[in-house]
């Protein structure tokens, strides 16, 4: 009876998980979406804990019960701590867990099914199905953790800049196939020699497979790393014949390798690119006198541009994000507004350090999704707007990737900031962007530079708006 009840548990939890997911792609019901994902995950742990047939210690409910609310109490105070500029990392380190979980389970029914002080003769005959899961999950969380883990000190600015050995592709080869071998010989030796060799070369190809990718590709990286736990946790599914863990695992393998595909496409970049390409790691090779000077704005200057046109377009970056100026740059946009000047913001697919970084950014500060242009939208839409005003955004609005064949991104597609009637691009420097190159937009003839911390300018522009 209790089997009855779990298998519809399950099937609800399931349900709630693609409701949760489809609400999550509108800004608007996302919070909710992400809600009700929650409730079915509670719903699923409760279901199996409480559910479970067979007989299981008092001990193992009171551990199991510790370490869920040692669990709770850790991501709920990192979750609600974080600052909006760590999210990426807080994403990486979560992910990193979750590879880390589907690599335990399989270390774990590795010894249920070849228990370690006795490995039958025969090998694995006989478990063909059971230990392709095993190996699978095992390989690709040890992958997606060890991965995940880098991808983490990269956005902290610990590894913050790329490693690339020598024939660097050929050694990942290389790495990559002693996992094969390793995998195969599991079917004909399953020893725990065996299984911890695979976890630690698996280990060593997760760290080789990110550590030499450059930081405009992180946003990419981390939608990949998220598709490999997703599909770890799926052959878990598989393993526990768990209806519930299987769906979750499908859901977000599928989600991260779709978004991974449409960042790639947004980049005009094949992932195979991304990984073995080394984006970011060298700058372009021009120099500052070659492109032009470089003219500096005020901000009583700024405003009065402002004021006076009929449509601004903001251009949001990882700088804004930053200087946690998301809530000033609304209080902006509605005084500009309130002025009879029309507002947009103009989002690229990989600005800022993950995917939807700047669409989470501005949600916070409450502002209206409708407000929010994605880049083929707002494109055929600057030559008649009056001003843009870039903040903390380099790479995105770079005209490098459209006219110098030198320059590492090009061929990516960016927002045509440059045909706009004027420019305005907020910076605490010249400092190069997360790809390492040099803008030619700051050396357009029709570009100023606001040089300062995002969130102070932003507040003066407000105060002089005000007085206007």
């Amino acid at each position: 009876m209790n089997q009855h009840i779990l298998s519809i548990l399950y099937i609800i939890a399931s349900v709630l998980f693609i409701i949760g997911l489809k609400m999550m792609g509108n800004a608007k019901t996302a919070r909710k979406g992400n809600l009700l994902s929650a409730a079915g995950m509670i719903l699923a742990i409760a279901g199996t804990i409480l559910l479970h047939e067979g007989e299981v210690g008092n001990i193992v409910y009171v551990l199991i019960l510790l370490a869920i609310i040692i669990g709770t109490i850790i991501g709920w105070t990192t979750a609600r701590r974080v600052q909006m500029t760590k999210i990426p990392e807080l994403v990486s380190m979560f992910n990193g867990m979750g590879g880390a979980c589907a690599a335990l389970i399989s270390l774990i029914e590795f010894q249920h099914l070849f228990p370690f002080d006795h490995v039958p003769p025969g090998g694995s005959q006989g478990h063909s199905g059971t230990l392709i899961c095993i190996i699978s999950g095992l390989v690709i969380g040890s992958v997606s953790f060890a991965g995940s883990i880098i991808a983490f000190f990269k956005l902290n600015g610990v590894l913050d800049k790329p490693v690339r050995l020598p024939r660097y592709n050929y050694i990942n080869l290389l790495i990559l196939s002693v996992v094969a071998g390793i995998s195969i010989l599991l079917f004909y030796s399953a020893s725990p020699i065996t299984i911890y060799a695979l976890l630690a070369i698996a280990l060593l190809y997760g760290v080789m497979l990110v550590l030499p990718i450059g930081g405009a590709d992180m946003p990419v990286v981390i939608s990949l790393l998220n598709s490999f736990t997703g599909v770890a946790a799926a052959f878990g599914g598989f393993l526990y014949d768990n209806h519930v863990m299987l769906t979750g695992g499908i859901l977000v393998g599928s989600a991260g390798t779709l978004l991974t595909v449409v960042m790639c496409k947004a980049m005009n970049r094949p992932i195979m690119q991304v990984i073995f390409g080394a984006f970011g790691t060298t700058a372009s090779g021009s120099s500052v006198s070659e492109k032009g000077t470089i003219r500096d704005i005020s901000v009583s200057d700024t405003a009065a541009l402002m004021n006076y046109s009929k449509k601004v377009t903001i251009v949001p970056g990882y700088g804004l994000a930053v200087a946690q100026a998301q809530h000033a740059i609304h209080e902006l946009q509605t005084i500009l507004e309130d002025h009879g000047v029309e507002v947009k913001y103009a989002i690229h697919p990989v600005a800022g350090r993950m995917p939807g970084h700047m669409n989470v950014l501005l949600a916070e500060a409450s502002v209206d999704y409708d407000k929010l242009s994605e880049m083929d939208d707002i494109n055929p839409e600057f030559p008649n707007t009056d001003v843009v005003f870039v903040v903390g955004a380099n790479d995105v609005v770079n005209p490098a990737a459209k006219s110098d064949p030198a320059s590492p991104i090009f061929g990516m597609p960016i927002l045509e900031a440059e045909n706009a009637r004027n420019i305005i691009i907020n910076k605490r420097s010249m400092n190069a962007g997360y790809a390492g190159i040099d803008n030619l937009l700051f050396y357009n003839t029709k570009t100023s530079m606001l040089f300062g911390d995002a969130k102070n300018v932003i507040t003066k522009l407000v105060s002089e708006l005000k007085q206007m």
